[in-house]
């Protein structure tokens, strides 16, 4: 019988721990706008080098330069300004009413304003997305009204979904707002189902899912991924 070694169960050590001071010397940081910008049909594997760098729009000046930096018009851009500051000054407003106690639950959308915004410009009419909590952003660059959404987080009268949800999961097919679940990724296996519905009845509309960090760590996301690749479903 061959002698084996004692097998050992490994458990991960952070590389710090709280109040430790962080060493960042080993994270390359590319000059803004040197990182080039794929094609819109690019292939997923051809653009892999991507997800290990960092892309860097704003320079040192706050100009937005290289091939990320786009061609967009004053309007379009002072629209976009518009709507993440609608956003951070409800944000602002809807949290302070939760402090108050005059609603049970508000989630922000702090630092997040601009990708939900932006994003929602990118969509054509008919798109769904299947949102967290924190893509309000979607619904006000598309023009939903925030007196609804305000009605929807204090369940009154006004509620379009009449109080059959916690505050701030709302939902608008009209919008492209798929009904915000309070359980965690199952926003993702629907978004590849709603996505693959699409595909077979030959329809031009697309999915979009949207998900945190946290969140990849359950099933739903995973399986998600499977079918979606396996598919090929337009989301």
């Amino acid at each position: 019988m061959t002698d084996r070694p004692k097998l050992a169960f490994h458990v991960p050590e952070p590389a710090l721990r709280p109040g430790d001071e962080p060493d960042f010397s080993h994270v390359a940081i590319p000059q803004a706008g040197s990182v080039r910008r794929p094609k819109v049909d690019e292939r997923p594997e051809a653009m892999r080098d991507l997800a290990f760098s960092i892309i860097r729009v704003l320079n040192r000046e706050g100009e937005a330069v290289g091939p990320w930096a786009g061609s967009l018009g004053p309007d379009e851009l002072a629209a976009g300004l518009r709507h993440m500051m609608t956003l951070r000054a409800f944000d602002a407003r809807m949290l302070t009413a939760q402090r108050q106690g005059k609603t049970s639950f508000y989630m922000q959308h702090l630092g997040e304003e601009a990708i939900s915004c932006a994003f929602r410009k990118a969509l054509d009419d008919g798109d769904m997305n299947f949102p967290t909590y924190r893509q309000a952003g979607l619904l006000i660059a598309s023009g939903y009204p925030m007196s609804q959404m305000m009605n929807q987080i204090y369940s009154n009268e006004g509620d379009p979904l009449k109080g059959r949800q916690l505050p701030v999961l709302y939902s608008s097919k009209e919008h492209g707002f798929f009904s915000v679940s309070g359980n965690l990724a199952t926003q993702y296996i629907q978004a590849v189902g709603w996505a693959m519905a699409s595909a077979i009845s030959g329809d031009r509309r697309i999915a979009a899912a949207w998900i945190g960090d946290g969140s990849t760590a359950e099933s739903d996301f995973h399986a998600a991924l499977v079918f979606a690749s396996t598919y090929k479903a337009p989301v």
